[in-house]
């Protein structure tokens, strides 16, 4: 049984599978649409509320760091990330590589991490898009009934149909192909952008250096803590990560990293890639180098124009502007954060469904979701079926406290991508990678420590919801994945083999 649990499918199948008829994804972006999306992806709710959050309650104005610390943290998975990618350009991002270089198991587990973590994630934010919309509605004097707000505290009972339709439409696009995604995503991600660069460049005129001292608060002890609520590493060892001082940095990185989440579905996109050997690198790095920047220049802008102490942690931009005597500059900042989650929304819910397609292409769940449309080429059955779920999640539910599922299981995939780098790297020297991840073992190895002590500052909580969902994943893989899988088909009729 161990045997079974460790098949592994070889690169050179992976990629003959993407050539059959029935299950060829479209090939129509470039290095540019990589970018974009990974710009649309990780430019967020983090951008606009993260920055305040951490900033007042753990690091002060040298938040700034913070957010490079994190992007670093980022950047070394993306390095692991940039290498997989362009060797094995198949849908399915971490799953397709784990798979390839773990084994079947290990790739169920990382599929299944992936599942929850993208669904959740697009429904998060289809319901935080959503309050961004009502406030607009609100200040234009029109407002929705509350049963159809998801607000209707009377009743107890709501639906959110901003949320839902939200999803539903983005579905409808991406069924009708990734060009048509790509070039709706370049839009609003251009539309998003520039509003950020206005509030940069305006922001600007309005910093106070004497806001910036001190630029490192003094340590503040934090209470110990024996809640489920606590981060787990102070459970464990009874250390209780610092708010202020220099490990105040360090901990509010484990916040904002957040903000950068999503840069790793560029890698579910390389199959539908033209040129995944140059391109996907391209768009990977790319992405987080630009969003890298935006987010410390926003930290540097919002620091400066109010007292960290002052900050609000809900909107932390727009209460900057209006303490400044320009209310007017919310309305602009609550545009820009919705028109950033409609992008955001789109390419999680976009990755979701490549993993699912790429997990019932080899049997490990249903093939009926493994075929694509005769006509826009594109896995339409996943991508239907999960748009129709999550828009019935999204509407009915708030998922706020859910919503750190998302970051578990991103760091969970950032841990499995860069040991599979080094399994690959020994198991096949021989193949050929147009991207090298340097100074392997040390940087995955790096890597691995960095991303599990973020993991390490997580709710014990968040820990527990994930290991429930794990226990049920791996009923599904007994159930059904362990004897339906294109492998298991093969070892049982040796002549069939793919």
């Amino acid at each position: 049984m161990a045997s079974t649990f460790f098949r592994t499918k070889n690169v050179e199948q992976s990629i003959k599978d993407t050539e059959e008829p029935e299950h060829a994804l479209k090939k129509s972006l470039s290095a540019l649409d990589l970018t974009v999306f990974g710009v649309g992806v990780i430019i967020g709710t983090g951008i606009f509320v993260l920055t305040g959050t951490a900033a007042k309650n753990t690091a002060g104005p040298a938040v700034a760091l913070s957010f490079v610390v994190a992007g670093v943290v980022c950047g070394l998975a993306a390095l692991c990330y940039a290498e997989f990618a362009s060797t094995v350009p198949v849908a399915g991002s971490a799953y397709t590589f784990s798979y390839a270089s773990l084994g079947e198991f290990p790739a169920w587990i990382i599929g299944w991490d992936l599942v929850l973590e993208l669904a959740l994630g697009t429904a998060v934010v289809a319901v935080g898009w959503s309050g961004y919309i009502h406030s607009l509605l609100d200040n234009a004097g029109w407002q929705l009934p509350e049963y159809l707000s998801g607000r209707d505290g009377a009743h107890g009972f709501g639906f959110d149909i901003l949320a839902a339709a939200l999803v539903l439409a983005l579905t409808a696009i991406l069924v009708v192909g990734m060009k048509l995604s790509a070039r709706v995503t370049t839009v609003v991600v251009a539309i998003k952008v520039a509003v950020v660069l206005v509030v940069i460049i305006a922001g600007a005129f309005f910093i106070h250096s004497g806001n910036y001292s001190p630029f490192i608060p003094p340590k503040e002890a934090v209470p110990a803590g024996g809640s489920l609520k606590a981060p787990l590493i102070q459970l464990m060892i009874g250390w209780a990560p610092s708010n202020f001082g220099v490990m105040g940095i360090f901990t509010a990185a484990s916040v904002v990293f957040f903000a950068f989440i999503g840069f790793d579905v560029v890698a579910t996109a390389a199959e539908e890639t033209r040129n995944p050997q140059r391109d996907v690198p391209r768009g990977i790095m790319g992405s987080l180098i630009i969003c890298t920047a935006l987010y410390v220049a926003v930290a540097i802008v919002v620091t400066g124009m109010q007292k960290y102490s002052a900050l609000s942690v809900d909107a932390p931009l727009a209460d900057a502007f209006k303490a400044t005597g320009h209310p007017w500059f919310a309305g602009l900042i609550s545009f820009g954060a919705a028109v950033g989650l409609t992008t955001v929304c789109m390419i999680l819910l976009l990755g979701q469904s490549r993993v699912f397609f790429a997990m019932s292409r080899d049997g490990l769940l249903p093939r009926f979701f493994s075929h694509t449309h005769p006509r826009f080429r594109t896995p339409y059955r996943p991508t239907i079926l999960l748009g129709v779920v999550i828009a019935i999640v999204a509407g009915f539910t708030s998922l706020s406290e859910l919503a750190e599922l998302v970051n578990i299981g991103t760091l969970f995939a950032f841990i499995v991508v860069a040991i599979s780098v080094v399994i690959l790297r020994n198991t096949r020297p021989d193949l050929e990678r147009s991207f090298r991840t340097p100074w392997v073992p040390a940087l995955p190895i790096v890597s691995v420590l960095a991303s599990l002590w973020l993991m390490l500052n997580l709710p014990a909580e968040t820990w527990l919801r994930f290991a429930i969902w794990m226990v049920i994943g791996f009923a599904v893989y007994f159930l059904y994945g362990r004897t339906h899988s294109r492998l298991a088909e093969a070892e049982r009729s040796p002549a069939d083999a793919p």
